[in-house]
């Protein structure tokens, strides 16, 4: 692998693309890997009332501060420290509080539009989708939403009716055609994972 590499991992919301993320991580080394979540970029909403910030559409793209990661990934790539913000989905804010990330051989930068922006593009020098059917990644968004974010079915499946899907559809799925590799999000084991970090340039 190159002195530093970034690598995109995108796909659409619980695709499968934090997992395998995180077993990239794991069979590359977390001593050299380090992921990176899209989602910790998201703008602060806490000068909103709760009220507003249910109304904020977070599956566009103007929801993420991308010239922020865009200025961490080149940091990273110059030897520098990054402040990596924490974002609190239950009241869609940021915190005060920061989390210390240092640069890594690797950097794999996951979310649903990590290749929607070209200037973000730029920086990678592989990408992989995973493809995933809908209805699979409905379910579980539902049981992650519920289970990990407080949210009730009917809000669950009113965000995806009105905002999730849609935006999907209309920002995300596009950069399949974007990505280096296509891969299905339905399930992989470690040889897939293993071939798969075999194929990133060296």
């Amino acid at each position: 692998m190159n002195a530093h590499a970034n690598i995109a991992v995108v796909g659409g919301t619980a695709s499968g693309k934090t997992t395998l993320a995180s077993d990239l991580a794991r069979i590359g080394g977390v001593d050299r890997v380090q992921v990176i979540p899209l989602d910790a970029y998201y703008r602060c909403s806490a000068h909103m009332s709760p009220e507003d910030r249910l109304k904020v559409n977070y599956d566009h793209p103007v929801a993420f501060d991308i010239e922020l990661l865009v200025q961490h990934l080149k940091s990273l790539g110059l030897g520098q420290a990054i402040d990596l913000p924490m974002y609190d989905f239950a009241t869609h804010s940021r915190s005060s509080v920061t989390k210390r990330v240092h640069p890594h051989q690797v950097t794999i930068v996951e979310g649903i539009l990590t290749l929607s922006f070209s200037e973000l593009r730029s920086l990678f020098c592989y990408s992989v989708f995973v493809d995933t059917p809908d209805e699979l990644r409905f379910n579980r968004r539902m049981e992650r939403d519920i289970r990990e974010r407080g949210r009730t079915r009917d809000s669950v499946a009113n965000q995806w009716n009105e905002t999730v899907q849609p935006m999907h559809e209309m920002f995300c799925a596009p950069t399949k055609r974007l990505a280096s590799e296509v891969i299905s999000g339905v399930s992989w084991s470690d040889d897939d994972v293993r071939a798969l970090w075999e194929r990133f340039p060296k």
